[in-house]
């Protein structure tokens, strides 16, 4: 499972021109599943996710995390984290997981990382062609992989 994790002023995700969902501060992530992910993988990413500190304290350093802030999140599928580039120019995307394997991954990350926050998590729809707004804090851009814990 890979994220890559924004923090936001804000962020909205729009399909066929309306607004699916939308957030104030807080985190943007696009999320990738691939077919050997398990609730293993979606345990560890919401943990850490949920205990990133990457918000200022007082004294303006990256110091609280997005539950200290009461922050808020928006959470896009992204099938193309898992893009294969080493042959041509042409990304493939055969390891991105299936829908049948995906989509439950998908929701029990949603619903999880909502819990562990004590916040509604924002979506978009899965497969749907999305357009993403977002003004990045910071920047402040983080990638994590469940397979690259160490």
């Amino acid at each position: 499972m890979r994220a890559v994790i924004q923090r936001v002023s804000h962020a909205s995700v729009s399909i066929n021109g309306e607004v699916k969902s939308a957030i104030g501060p807080g985190f943007l992530i696009l999320l990738g599943v691939c077919e050997e992910d398990s609730t293993e993988d979606v345990e560890w990413l919401v943990h850490k996710i949920a205990a990133l500190r990457v918000f200022d304290d007082e004294n303006g350093v990256m110091n609280r995390s997005i539950r200290d802030i009461d922050g808020n999140t928006l959470v896009v599928s992204q099938f193309t984290l898992y893009a294969s580039y080493k042959k041509g120019n042409r990304p493939s995307w055969f390891r991105a997981g299936s829908h049948e394997h995906s989509i439950p991954l998908y929701n029990t990350f949603c619903t999880m990382l909502s819990e562990a926050i004590g916040n509604t998590v924002g979506t978009g729809e899965f497969g749907a062609n999305m357009q993403v707004e977002l003004l990045n804090d910071g920047p402040v851009t983080i990638c994590m992989d469940t397979k690259n814990k160490e």
